[in-house]
């Protein structure tokens, strides 16, 4: 499965790093960063403050952020537009929303690599939301489907490099 992971407002360079590690191990494609995250190749950032953002993430990311294709986007609408045209299937990564397109990682029709297949083609984009309110409102419209890890204990969600990393291993290695 080709899979892009989108980083939208993001705000802890440490869950950056965190995230961008996770997404090299499990053979992310591509990570694309907008909003408010915070990217050394964001380009209205001046030189020096480019250069503590690489440094910052480094230390969670420990040379994955070098290894990634990784690209900014000052329009995340467009560029999820242009991929959906590109027949990429997209997924949001949320919890505790109350949509039709939501889907549990452990549902029945996610349990088989056919099941997958059939929900979300050969192509995704897996897009992250802001650490405390998820994905923006607006971008709603834009998701194939909405995937919710269910949780055990008593607390809500999961932190979002830790949720990426569930959703990565269900999405891209169960099936080996």
């Amino acid at each position: 499965m080709k899979t892009i992971v989108v980083v939208h407002n993001i705000r802890s360079l440490y869950n950056v790093g965190a995230i961008l590690r996770t997404a090299e191990g499990f053979g992310v494609q591509k990570v694309i960063m907008s909003g408010y995250t915070p990217c050394a190749d964001n380009p209205t950032y001046l030189p020096h403050i480019r250069e503590k953002i690489k440094e910052s993430i480094h230390k969670t990311a420990l040379g994955a952020e070098e290894m990634l294709e990784i690209e900014y986007t000052t329009n995340i609408r467009e560029t999820l537009e242009e991929l959906k045209k590109d027949k990429y299937k997209i997924l949001g990564l949320e919890n505790n929303i109350k949509d039709r397109r939501l889907k549990k990682l452990n549902s029945p029709e996610l349990q088989s690599p056919l099941g997958r297949a059939a929900t979300f083609g050969n192509k995704t984009v897996l897009v992250l939301g802001e650490e405390v309110h998820g994905i923006d409102e607006e971008l709603y419209d834009l998701m194939d489907v909405f995937l919710e890890i269910p949780m055990k204990g008593k607390k809500e969600s999961f932190n979002v490099s830790v949720a990426t990393g569930i959703t990565l291993y269900k999405l891209l290695c169960e099936e080996n």
